[in-house]
């Protein structure tokens, strides 16, 4: 099974493909779509939603898991992200790939199995659990795996598959 994670946001967009081989994860690939600071905005989704297609034919992605929007201070910058997050869900849905989403509570537990966890330490558990010699950049990536290892751990993945070994 492959788990597309995503970082929503329309500047940057961190994404990250993994799978789940020998009952370990495995980084397929991963990034971050970056738009044009002045560009026109409706240019800026398009080019969002261009892109996640072109990685939606490349991999067999069977589900993506997106961070679930929290409110922000910024009105504008929360309306302007909430757009990007509808480009997201369309994309999805035209590749045909069913869409879950986290908080990022949700996604320190699981990661790190504290929710309290400090950002780096969700980066650095999230490099170790994918065997990356480094952590990705920009944060937005490292935070699109995560998010993509907290779906693996919440359907049960690991444990199911442990069962029909054993």
């Amino acid at each position: 099974m492959m788990i597309m994670g995503i970082d929503p946001g329309y500047a940057t967009l961190g994404y990250g493909v993994i799978s789940l081989r020998d009952q370990k994860f495995h980084a397929e690939h991963y990034g971050a779509i970056i738009t044009k600071s002045g560009e026109i905005f409706s240019k800026r989704i398009s080019y969002i939603y261009d892109k996640l297609l072109e990685i939606f034919h490349l991999y067999p992605i069977e589900t993506v898991a997106l961070e679930r929007l929290y409110f922000q201070n910024n009105q504008k910058t929360a309306m302007c992200v909430a757009q990007a997050r509808g480009v997201i869900l369309l994309a999805a849905h035209k590749a045909n790939v069913s869409v879950y989403e986290y908080t990022p509570l949700q996604v320190k537990m699981a990661v790190t199995g504290y929710g309290q966890a400090p950002k780096l330490q969700i980066m650095e558990m999230t490099r170790r659990l994918l065997k990356l010699e480094k952590v990705p950049k920009p944060d937005d990536t490292a935070d699109a795996l995560a998010i993509a290892i907290c779906h693996a751990h919440s359907v049960g993945i690991i444990s199911r598959l442990k069962k029909f070994t054993t």
